[in-house]
């Protein structure tokens, strides 16, 4: 995939947090409306008429971009792919609680698939393009169905009750149990990425292996169109609250053993699940995945910077669109910014930033009693080895505490070979046996020692 395909895949999350979501009963504009903004949207762009096109974004976006950014970014794509031959198969949809319209795009030699998502002003707020034929989920081989049981259930909080899976291995029960916690974004329960799943191969593979499992649509996936003030909008409120009704929920269940259940987080899940299992109190064990313990605006750049240097050198263009992200970063380190500014670069409110980065994952694992299983791919680009070395250096005095490197494993924890870049993602993948087998072997023994 083209880098600056990705980046603009980045852009989108950071323009839903930053763009408040439409209310319930506010108007929605007409399908003839939203389908003769994205018609003129492409038509700029392939004619070369940046101020027009940016001119249809919203202004807190426009803020965002760097000077040119649109420009270079579609002429980057084009020089790869081809002019804009034709955008066409327009559909308009609702997805949590914004309007998006979707076209297919055929460029000369490839086809995408565009995503536009509109404030209630009408204007851009996130724009995306995905490859057009997405792989179908495959079964992994390490998933035996006939040992499955899924239940489809509803749980949490008053007015913000999410759908989640219930997956029960076959047999009588009681069972050990493992809570599933998202990365960053409006990510639905399998944590669907492009041609991966990997909540799904985890809960699959680990009811195969007699482990349940409960994951759950997110509240920015189900509930965008109830979220009001996004200033206000912390990960106490996308994140945590949920995860610990969602514990309660799990062992009020009655093929659940309460005494036997865990709590596994994912990238910004495995930063936040030491703090959840704190508050919660009685889970079993913690599991970290990929989980950062930097302050997420470093990491930003630290990506940003990576994606720029896959093709052998960061331009003019990209080296201005690093220092903005960096001037983000900086005014939040020194706290700079009011907190219902959006942060240049970086987008969203500063008080989702401040908010996150005063929470230290480390520090709170330490004050856990229970066992950690702390897993990285070397492989990955997101999450690094410096954060995976974080946590063994911040936990070294524990003997409770279980590290596990995989070599070939991305951020994804999929298998590859060499350095790892985002289009790894748009390729179908299964999170790797040999971790399914470790998590499952590891809940056992702590199972069996309670």
């Amino acid at each position: 995939m083209n880098k600056w395909v990705w980046i603009m895949t980045i852009l989108t999350l950071s323009f839903l947090m930053a763009t408040p979501a439409m209310g319930e009963e506010q108007d929605k504009f007409s399908r003839e409306e939203l389908l003769e903004l994205s018609e003129n949207f492409f038509q700029y762009l392939s004619a070369g008429e940046y101020d027009l096109a940016e001119e249809l974004f919203a202004p807190e976006v426009q803020e965002m971009l760097p000077e040119g950014a649109l420009k270079e970014m579609w002429e980057n794509l084009t020089s790869d792919l081809g002019p804009l031959e034709e955008a066409k198969d327009y559909r308009v949809t609702m997805e949590g609680g914004y309007q998006m319209v979707y076209a297919r795009c055929e460029f000369e030699k490839a086809e995408f698939k565009a995503k536009l998502a509109f404030s209630t002003e009408g204007k851009i707020i996130g724009f995306q393009l995905l490859p057009s034929s997405q792989v179908e989920y495959s079964t992994p081989d390490y998933v035996e169905e006939d040992k499955i049981i899924e239940r489809e259930v509803v749980f949490g909080i008053p007015g913000w009750e999410l759908p989640g899976t219930l997956t029960l291995p076959q047999g009588e029960g009681p069972f050990p149990a493992l809570l599933l916690v998202h990365g960053s974004g409006s990510n639905d329960r399998d944590e669907t990425l492009l041609a991966n799943k990997p909540f799904r191969d985890l809960s699959w593979g680990l009811a195969s292996r007699g482990t349940a499992s409960l994951r759950y649509d997110k509240r920015t996936y189900v509930h965008g169109n109830k979220i009001e003030d996004l200033s206000q909008f912390t990960v106490e409120e996308e994140v945590i609250e949920d995860a610990l009704a969602a514990l309660e929920f799990l062992r009020s269940q009655e093929e659940i053993n309460p005494q036997e259940v865990f709590i596994l987080g994912h990238s910004l899940g495995g930063q936040l699940v030491p703090e959840i299992a704190r508050r919660d109190g009685k889970v079993a064990g913690v599991i970290i995945l990929a989980g950062p313990t930097r302050p997420l605006s470093e990491i930003v750049v630290e990506q940003t910077e990576y994606i720029f240097s896959l093709d052998g050198q960061i331009d003019e263009k990209e080296k201005e669109w690093l220092e903005e992200i960096k001037k983000g970063r900086d005014l939040l380190k020194n706290h700079e910014l009011r907190e219902d500014e959006i942060v240049p670069g970086l987008g969203s409110y500063a008080s989702y930033w401040y908010d996150l980065e005063k929470r230290n994952p480390v520090a709170e694992a330490s004050k856990l009693s229970c066992p950690l299983f702390i897993l990285q791919g070397e492989r990955d680009y997101q999450v690094t080895m410096v954060d995976f070395n974080n946590w063994k250096e911040g936990l070294s005095s524990r003997d409770n505490v279980t590290f596990k490197l995989y070599p070939r494993l991305n951020h994804l924890f999929a298998a590859g070979e060499g350095k790892s870049t985002p289009g790894e993602y748009q390729n179908p993948g299964h999170v790797d046996k040999q971790v399914i087998e470790d998590i499952a072997q590891w809940i056992k023994e702590i199972s069996q020692a309670l």
